[in-house]
């Protein structure tokens, strides 16, 4: 019977996607019909005639004690994401998304594929700590597409501000940190500072407001930088999560709610 229901559901194109500890079901044409909360244990739905549906496709996620009921009165935010269409929604991009899309379906050639892998394994490294802040009031958001093909590798709104955060893997070797370049051991220099001011600076932007940019360094063994870098902040995972959640508080959760739902479409990116 279950199956037949779950049938039923994946034949009306129902999909689960995951959002702020929730999993969404979402009809073909982006709208939700219904929620369920993992933490509370509770599935809310908002569509009465497509409830058995929704359930029947959520049932491989269940687990523990858990309710059925109506939706609880949406929030202002929770109304914003209800109508924005999931091709604009940034919200669900992993860690790295368009190194994973290139590495499954790309046309890239074996070394440049061999080259991308450490810098798609520190993004995702990077972006699950940064995911992990949800609990302290920080939003996350990765692979945050600019014009002309550029990408901001994560962008984290909470209390202390809205940093702006490039990925560099340190591939076990000493990173340098120039006032323009980054050098990891003996290879070239990258233009990794640079990046992260002028991704900072399109963010301020998008959002109006104050955006700081940042430098995330995985897996260096030794990281140094000249006195003279001061606008620019370093990160290292495992430290990153002390430091930011020790940040001077300068947002309210309701402004970070509002430059989040502001942040997750992808419009708002189209003219910086």
């Amino acid at each position: 019977m279950r199956e037949r229901e779950r049938e039923h559901g994946l034949g009306l194109g129902l999909k689960v996607l995951p959002d702020r500890g929730r999993l969404w079901v979402n009809l073909p044409d982006g709208r939700s019909v219904a929620w369920y909360d993992r933490a509370a244990g509770r599935v809310s739905v908002l569509s009465a005639r497509h409830r058995e549906a929704a359930l029947a496709v959520l049932r491989p996620y269940l687990t523990g004690a858990w309710t059925v009921g109506p939706a609880p009165v949406p929030s202002a935010a929770d109304l914003a994401r209800l109508s924005l269409h999931p091709d604009d929604d940034l919200a669900p991009n992993r860690p790295g998304e368009a190194l994973l899309g290139e590495l499954e379906h790309g046309t890239a050639g074996a070394r440049t594929r061999h080259r991308m892998r450490p810098e798609l394994l520190a993004q995702e490294r990077v972006g699950a700590e940064l995911d992990a802040l949800e609990g302290a009031g920080w939003r996350a958001l990765h692979a945050v597409p600019l014009p002309g093909a550029g990408r901001i590798d994560h962008l984290l709104i909470g209390p202390g501000g809205v940093w702006c955060v490039r990925t560099v893997p340190g591939r076990r070797q000493r990173v340098h940190v120039g006032d323009l370049l980054v050098t990891v051991g003996r290879a070239e220099p990258r233009p990794d500072v640079r990046w992260a001011r002028r991704a900072a600076e399109r963010a301020t932007h998008a959002l109006v407001t104050a955006v700081t940019p940042a430098l995330a360094v995985v897996e260096a063994s030794r990281l140094d930088a000249v006195p003279t870098l001061r606008d620019v902040e370093l990160l290292e995972p495992g430290t990153a999560t002390t430091r930011l959640t020790r940040a001077p508080a300068t947002l309210k959760p309701s402004d970070v709610e509002a430059l989040f739902t502001t942040a997750r479409n992808r419009h708002t990116w189209t003219q910086v």
